[in-house]
């Protein structure tokens, strides 16, 4: 049996280029993973997602267990089938759910009990039924079931977390059943704590994953915070397995973070503001309830390739979302994810000519011009 395979291609620093290669092909890094939550990436077909360049996307234990279930799942063909998404999938271990639910959960060493919140019915979720449900899934990328911690957990408390998430990977490493190019990813927990995170990645790395995830971040720490993090971590984790930011996030978040080693990422964010009237674009972000937009006739970016900004305008655009059309949410979610498919290989491009300072800093810079206005910034995508 072979697990996933990953090739590092071409460092620039500490950024790097990759191919993490699994059942269902292939994933070109530093990559973003579109959420697919419920099995589906919202106000998207398939199709669509794939034409933004999108080549894996996640989707969510917690929910799909609780609806249609795993079993379903599995008898239905699998998720790839039921979902009709032919490329990798990665599946989280439903624990940041959980610990989401704060009131509606209780947690012991075995794993933890919790409450449903569609209709109250009560489950339990172990290290060893998180990795069952992801095997009946089919997901190509399992993840390991750990506890987050709240951002104002006193240090000993974020202490005990994280060794008891330890535990629980070392459990699911031993569930975890050998399939050709499937994998589990371990997750290094901590918090703040750089002592505490050295602890966790040693740990995860003797027991052995196939690739190493960062979790418990984006908790609303800011980016300061996140960054000062990853930089004590990923200089820790092995060079020739990948390294996920789980949850995160914004267009700058992303480049600051392949500048310090992170290969993969995935966030709600461009989705979920596609659905809230916001655009990103290559000078910022754009809301389309504003009223300037209403007889612009330019497009939503100028400088971009996708079907929204090659068809149609701002002031369309403008009209879908005050009149509260499907269509305006629907456009904005392609656009967005587009956007950010367009950062990653950008990034990628520019790690293979040895110029991701030069890019970043255009980046930064037009990030900071009024969205719609001035020429493109050296290094923009």
């Amino acid at each position: 049996m072979t697990d996933l395979t990953f090739e590092v291609k071409v460092t620039d620093g500490l950024a790097r280029t990759g191919r993490l290669t699994t059942a269902h092909g292939h994933l070109d890094t530093p990559a973003f993973m579109p959420v697919g939550t419920a099995a589906t990436v919202k106000a998207m077909t398939p199709d669509a997602v794939a034409g933004t360049g999108a080549q894996c996307i996640l989707a969510n234990t917690y929910h799909l267990m609780l609806r249609p279930g795993p079993e379903r799942i599995d008898r239905l063909g699998g998720l790839h089938t039921f979902m009709n998404w032919p490329g990798p999938i990665l599946t989280d271990s439903g624990g940041y759910q959980v610990w989401s639910l704060a009131d509606l959960r209780k947690m012991d060493e075995d794993g933890v009990e919790f409450k449903s919140h569609l209709d109250g019915s009560v489950h339990r979720l172990s290290p060893e039924r998180a990795i069952k449900i992801q095997t009946l899934f089919g997901a190509d990328i399992t993840m390991v079931l750990d506890e987050c911690t709240a951002l104002d957990a006193e240090k000993d408390e974020v202490a005990r977390s994280m060794q008891l998430s330890m535990r629980w990977a070392e459990r699911c490493k031993a569930a975890f059943p050998d399939r050709d190019g499937h994998g589990l990813f371990g997750i290094v927990q901590g918090g703040l704590h750089d002592d505490l995170r050295a602890q966790s990645a040693e740990s995860l790395i003797n027991t052995g994953f196939d690739g190493y995830a960062i979790g418990g971040l984006s908790v609303g720490e800011g980016q300061d915070a996140m960054f000062q993090v990853l930089d004590g971590l990923t200089p820790r984790l092995p060079e020739d397995r990948p390294r996920y930011l789980m949850g995160v996030g914004k267009p700058a978040d992303l480049v600051g973070g392949v500048m310090r080693g992170i290969d993969m990422f995935d966030c709600v964010l461009p989705t979920r503001s596609g659905r809230t009237s916001q655009a990103f674009t290559r000078h910022g972000q754009l809301n389309f309830r504003n009223a300037r937009h209403k007889d612009d006739a330019q497009p939503l970016d100028a400088d971009c390739g996708c079907p929204v900004c090659t068809q149609y305008s701002r002031a369309y655009l403008h009209h879908l979302v005050m009149a509260k059309e499907i269509l305006g949410a629907m456009l904005l979610t392609w656009h967005n994810l587009h956007y950010y498919q367009d950062l990653m290989a950008a990034m990628r491009k520019a790690i293979a000519d040895g110029t991701l300072n030069t890019f970043a800093a255009g980046f930064e810079a037009g990030q900071n011009q009024e969205a719609g206005s001035g020429e493109p910034a050296t290094g923009a995508i």
